[in-house]
C-alpha cells in the first residue's frame, strides 16, 4: 500500500510505512489504548493539505481493529455539502440497525435527521442527543472509534452535531478522531479540544521517503523535489510522477516550476481557481517571475489600475513581507498550481511583460524574453548563453545548464545550435552529474550541423565523453588537438569553450600519463592572448610535471589556493584543488573542498562534489586520517557508481587500496590493482597504471618483499630519474629508495637522491623535504644527519603521519645497521608507536622486528596484537579488563555475535585459546 493511502470507508490494511511520524504513532497508540481500556477521547488531526493526514486515520483504523475496537468512518466531501446530515450518514451506516432500540423520541429524531423516517425537523441538540446514545448503546458490545476525514467538507447540520458529540464522550468507551487543513474555516466547533498539528516531514525523513519510493535519481533532481516539496509526503511522492525519466537523467532541464500530478492539482489548485482573473494574472507574473519581488508585482498592479493581490492573502496563498519588501507563496506548490492552471498564452505574455520590465536586468531580461519567444532566435540565443557562462562563472551550474538548452532551442538549425547543445552536454558531463545523457545530446548536436568544421564545443563533449566511456586517451587527444588546430583564432584567450577544451585536454593529458601528449597542449597554453587563463597556466605546470617547478610558478600555485576563501566556483575551486595535490596544498583547501561537496549533496555540480570528496580523501590518507579518508572515499565512489563516472572512480579506489595495502588487507589492494590494470591497458590511461603500481609497490613493502617494491616504483620513474610529465613519482620516491636499499642497489637509490636534488624537489613542500632529507641520510655517507634529525623533531611535521613513521623506521634501521643502536630504538619505538595508531599493523610488526633486533625484547602479545585490525584490537583490550561480549557490543556499537566473531580471530593471532589467557596476555597494555 502507498505511504499516503486512498481513503477506504471501512477497514483498511496499514501502511507500508509511516517515515518520520514516530511522535504522531505514540499519540494514536495512546488514544487507541484508552479506548480499549476505558472512556474515550477526541483528537483532531490538523495540517496542510498533503501532509499525511490520512495515512495517520488509516494507520489507527488498523490499531483499532487489531485491538478489538469497532470502526465508523465519514469523509468530508464538497460535492455532498449542501446536504444535511450526508456525513453523519454515512457515519452511523453501520449501526443504523439499532436504531428501534432506541426510545420513541430519540429513534424518531435521529430516523428523521437522516432522512429514514418522517416527522418534524429534529432540532440539533436532540439529534446530538440520540446520536450519543446509539453509540453508548453500540459500545457495549464492542469499543468505538469513530474516524472523520476532511471536517471543513462535512455538511453543516452533520458538523454541528459531531461537534456536539465531540464534548460529550466522556464516560463512554469511544473516541472521535478526526482530520482538517490548517486554516481551512469548518462548522465543527474545534473549540478547547485537543488538536495535534501534522507537521512537515523533516529533511531527512523526506529524504529517506523520496529514496525509498524513487532510489534511481540523480542528487540534483533530488534536491529540486526536497526543496519543492518542504516536507509535504504527498509532493514528495507524486512530484516525480509527471518527471518520467527526467528524474533519472537529466541535463539541467528541468522546468522552472514543476508539473503536477492529477493529484496534486485537485489538492494545491482548489483556492486559486476562485480568484478574480486580475488577481490569478498578477499571482502568474509572481510566480513565472520566481524573485518574490514585491514591488515589480505591486507597479504592474498600479500601472493596471488593480488593487494587487489582497485577495490571494486572505485566501492563505500568498504572504507579504513589506519590511523586505518579498512576495512569498505560501508552498512552492502553490505557485506550480498557478502556472498549471494558465495558458501557454497567458505564460508567453507574463514572460513578455516580465522580460520589458526587467530591461536593466540582462540576465532576468534574457531568460523571460526566451520564454517568451515562440520562433528560433539567433540574437536571443546569443543572449541567454552569455547569461548561461556568467552563471557558470558565479557556480549555478545547473541554471547554466538549463539556460543553455533553451538558447538551443531557439537557435536556428546549424552551427549555433549544434554548439550549443555540445555545450550542455560538455557541463552536464562535467558539472551536473548527467554523463549517460551527453549522448543524446552530441548526436542532436551532430545532427544539427553534420558538417565537417563542427564547433570546438562538440569536440570537447565528445573528448570528454570518450575519456569516460569505451574509448582510448590516444582518440579523445586527437580528436580534440585536431578541433583546436582548426579554430579560426586557437590563440583568443578570452574564448571560453577554448579554454574550457584546454583543461579538457590537460586532464586527458594527465590521465594518458605519457611526455609526448603534454607538448601539444602547453604550445596551445603558451601562445593564448593576451595571456593564459591564471589557473589554466598554474594547473599545466604543476599537475604535468610538478618536479620541474619554478618558484615563481609555486608562489603563483600558493596565491591561487590563498584566493579561494571568497570562491564560489565548484569547478574552479577543483581545479586549483588538482593543481596543488602533489604538492601537498590539500589542507590549505579543505574549507572550500568541503563547500565543493555540500554544493553538490544540495544538488549542484556532482562531478565537482566527486572529486572533492577524493581530493579530501587523499588529504586525510596522507595526513593519517584514515578511517575519515575512507568514508570520504565511499561517498565518492558511490556518487560514480549513481552517475556512470568509470573514470573518476579511480583516485578514489587509489586512496582506499592504499589504506587496505597499509592496514594489511593485501588482497583487497592488490585486486584493485589488477583493476586498474584491465581498465586502463587497452584505454592507453598510464596515470591509472601508475597506481595499480604504487598500490602493489606499497603491500609489498608492507610484507617485507622489497624486490617487488622495487620494481614497481621504478615502473614509474626509473631509478636516478624523476620523469617529465610524471607526478606520481613524487608520491613513491620515498618507496624506490627505501626499496633499493634494502635490496642492495644503493647505487640507485643514491641516484635518485641526487636526482632529486638536481630538481630542488625538498623545496616543493615540507613533507617532501622530510623525505628526501631522510632518503639522503642513508645514501650519502657524508650527510649531516643532524639537520634530519633536527627536522624530524619540528612543530607540525606529525601531520604526515604515515610519511614520518616510515621515515623514522627507514632511519632507524640503518642507524641499527650502523650500531647507533640507542638512537635506533628511539627512532624504531616511534615508527611503531604511529604505526598502531593508525592500525598499519603490518608497518608496526616491521618496526617491532628491527626492535627486536635492537635487543628490545617484545612480548609475544604485543607482537600479536600488532597484527589485529584496530576494531579487533579494542575488541581484544576490552575483553581482557573483563567486559562481556554484550557489554562490548554495546559500547562499539556491534552486535554480540560480531564480537564473537572477532575474538575467534584474535585468539590464534595472540596465541592463545581463552579469555581467561587473553587477560593474562594483554594486562599490561592501556586501553585506549
Amino acid at each position: 500500500m502507498d505511504w499516503l493511502s486512498s481513503r477506504h470507508d471501512q477497514a483498511v490494511a496499514a501502511p507500508v510505512d509511516l517515515i518520520g511520524r514516530e511522535l504522531e504513532i505514540q499519540q494514536l497508540r495512546l488514544l487507541v489504548g484508552r479506548i480499549a481500556t476505558g472512556p474515550g477521547d477526541t483528537l483532531l488531526l490538523s495540517g496542510d493539505a498533503g501532509v499525511g493526514k490520512t495515512s495517520l486515520l488509516d494507520f489507527a483504523a488498523v490499531l483499532a481493529a487489531d485491538s478489538g475496537i469497532r470502526l465508523l468512518r465519514a469523509t468530508g466531501s464538497q460535492f455532498e455539502a449542501e446536504i444535511s446530515y450526508a456525513a453523519l450518514h454515512q457515519l452511523l451506516l453501520p449501526c443504523l440497525i439499532e436504531v428501534p432500540r432506541l426510545s420513541p423520541l430519540l429513534a424518531g429524531a435521529l430516523n428523521v435527521a437522516l432522512g429514514l423516517g418522517e416527522g418534524s425537523p429534529p432540532g440539533q441538540l436532540l439529534v446530538a442527543s440520540a446520536v450519543l446514545a446509539l453509540l453508548q448503546q453500540a459500545a457495549t458490545e464492542q469499543p468505538l472509534l469513530l474516524i472523520v476525514d476532511d471536517l471543513p467538507w462535512l455538511d453543516r447540520a452533520s458538523a454541528l452535531v459531531l461537534g456536539m458529540v465531540a464534548r460529550r464522550l466522556a464516560g463512554l468507551p469511544v473516541a472521535l478522531l478526526a482530520a482538517c487543513r490548517t486554516g481551512e474555516p469548518s462548522f465543527f466547533d474545534q473549540g478547547n479540544l485537543p488538536v495535534a498539528r501534522v507537521a512537515p516531514l523533516s529533511e531527512e525523513a523526506a529524504t529517506e521517503l523520496l529514496t525509498s519510493r524513487y532510489p534511481v535519481m540523480t542528487a540534483r533532481v533530488q534536491r529540486r523535489l526536497l526543496d519543492t516539496a518542504l516536507g509535504n509526503p504527498l509532493a514528495l511522492l507524486e512530484l516525480p510522477v509527471p518527471l518520467g525519466d527526467m528524474a533519472r537523467a537529466v541535463a539541467g532541464n528541468l522546468p522552472g516550476t514543476l508539473p503536477l500530478s492529477h493529484r496534486l492539482q485537485n489538492v494545491f489548485t482548489s483556492r486559486v481557481r476562485s480568484l478574480p482573473t486580475p488577481v490569478f494574472e498578477l499571482l502568474l507574473l509572481a510566480a513565472l517571475d520566481g524573485t518574490g519581488d514585491l514591488r515589480l508585482v505591486r507597479a504592474i498592479a498600479a500601472d493596471r489600475g488593480e488593487e494587487g493581490l489582497s485577495s490571494a492573502e486572505r485566501a492563505g496563498l500568498v504572504r507579504a513581507d513589506e519590511s523586505a519588501a518579498q512576495l512569498t507563496f505560501r508552498h512552492p506548490l502553490i505557485r506550480s498550481a498557478i502556472v498549471e492552471l494558465s495558458t501557454s498564452e497567458q505564460r508567453r505574455q507574463a514572460h513578455a511583460e516580465l522580460a520589458s520590465r526587467l530591461a536593466d536586468q540582462p540576465e532576468r531580461h534574457a531568460w523571460h524574453l526566451a520564454e517568451a519567444t515562440e520562433e528560433p532566435d539567433e540574437q536571443v540565443a546569443a543572449l541567454l548563453q552569455e547569461v548561461a557562462r556568467a552563471n557558470l562563472r558565479r557556480g549555478d551550474s545547473v541554471g547554466a545548464v538549463t539556460e543553455l538548452l533553451r538558447a538551443a532551442e531557439l537557435s536556428p538549425s546549424g552551427k549555433g545550435r549544434s554548439g550549443r547543445l555540445a555545450e550542455a552536454a560538455y557541463l552536464g558531463a562535467i558539472v551536473t552529474g548527467d554523463l549517460r545523457d551527453a549522448p543524446r545530446l552530441l548526436e542532436q548536436a551532430r545532427r544539427a550541423y553534420p558538417g565537417p568544421g563542427g564547433p570546438l564545443s562538440a569536440a570537447v563533449a565528445g573528448a570528454y565523453h570518450l575519456l569516460h566511456g569505451d574509448g582510448d586517451v590516444d582518440t579523445a587527444h586527437r580528436l580534440l588537438t585536431t578541433a583546436i588546430d582548426e579554430q579560426d583564432d586557437p590563440r583568443d584567450a578570452h574564448n571560453k569553450v577554448l579554454v574550457e577544451a584546454l583543461y579538457t585536454l590537460l586532464m586527458i593529458c594527465f590521465f594518458g600519463g605519457r611526455a609526448d601528449l603534454w607538448q601539444p597542449v602547453q604550445t596551445f597554453i603558451d601562445r593564448l592572448l593576451p595571456r593564459p587563463p591564471e589557473l589554466l597556466a598554474i594547473l599545466s605546470k604543476t599537475f604535468g610535471d610538478p618536479a620541474r617547478l619554478t618558484p615563481a610558478m609555486l608562489a603563483r600555485a600558493d596565491a591561487s589556493v590563498a584566493a579561494l576563501g571568497q570562491q564560489v566556483s565548484p569547478a574552479r575551486i577543483i581545479r586549483t584543488g588538482i593543481a596543488v595535490s602533489y604538492l601537498d596544498r590539500l589542507s590549505a583547501c579543505r574549507e572550500p573542498l568541503q563547500r565543493a561537496i555540500q554544493h553538490g549533496r544540495e544538488g549542484g555540480a556532482i562531478t565537482s562534489a566527486i572529486e572533492a570528496l577524493f581530493l579530501l580523501g587523499q588529504d586525510a590518507f596522507h595526513t593519517g586520517r584514515w578511517d575519515e579518508a575512507q568514508q570520504l572515499v565511499d561517498e565518492g565512489l558511490r556518487l560514480c557508481e549513481a552517475h556512470g563516472y568509470d573514470l573518476m572512480t579511480w583516485p578514489g579506489r587509489l586512496t582506499a587500496a592504499l589504506i587496505a595495502a597499509a592496514r594489511g588487507d593485501f588482497s583487497k589492494a592488490t585486486d584493485t590493482a589488477q583493476d586498474m590494470d584491465a581498465w586502463a591497458t587497452p584505454r592507453r590511461a598510464g596515470i591509472i597504471g601508475a597506481y595499480a603500481s604504487h598500490i602493489r609497490g606499497l603491500a609489498a613493502l608492507g610484507q617485507g618483499d622489497f624486490e617487488t617494491a622495487f620494481h614497481n616504483a621504478a615502473a614509474i620513474s626509473p631509478p636516478g630519474v624523476l620523469a617529465p610529465y610524471a607526478p606520481h613519482a613524487l608520491w613513491v620516491f620515498h618507496d624506490l629508495v627505501e626499496a633499493a636499499i634494502h635490496t642492495g642497489r644503493n647505487a640507485e637509490a643514491a641516484a635518485h637522491v641526487a636526482a632529486a636534488r638536481d630538481c630542488h624537489l625538498d623545496r616543493l613542500s615540507p613533507r617532501l623535504r622530510l623525505v628526501v632529507l631522510a632518503s639522503a641520510a642513508i645514501t650519502e655517507p657524508r650527510t649531516d644527519v643532524t639537520v634530519l634529525e633536527q627536522v624530524l623533531t619540528e612543530p607540525g611535521h606529525d601531520r604526515w603521519a604515515f610519511d614520518l613513521a616510515r621515515i623514522h623506521l627507514t632511519y632507524g634501521s640503518h642507524l641499527r645497521r650502523i650500531k647507533r643502536t640507542t638512537d635506533a630504538r628511539r627512532q624504531l619505538t616511534a615508527a611503531a608507536e604511529v604505526f598502531r595508531r593508525l592500525g598499519a599493523a603490518p608497518w608496526e610488526t616491521r618496526a617491532n622486528s628491527e626492535l627486536r633486533a635492537s635487543g628490545i625484547t617484545i612480548t609475544k602479545a604485543e607482537a600479536g596484537l600488532a597484527s589485529l585490525t584496530p576494531q579487533q584490537r579494542q575488541i581484544a583490550l576490552l575483553a581482557a579488563t573483563g567486559h562481556t561480549n554484550k557489554e562490548i557490543a554495546a559500547r562499539l556499537f556491534l552486535s554480540p555475535r560480531t564480537v564473537s566473531t572477532h575474538l575467534y580471530q584474535v585468539f590464534p593471532k595472540l596465541g592463545i585459546t581463552s579469555r581467561a589467557a587473553l587477560r593474562d596476555a594483554l594486562a599490561d597494555i592501556p586501553l585506549e
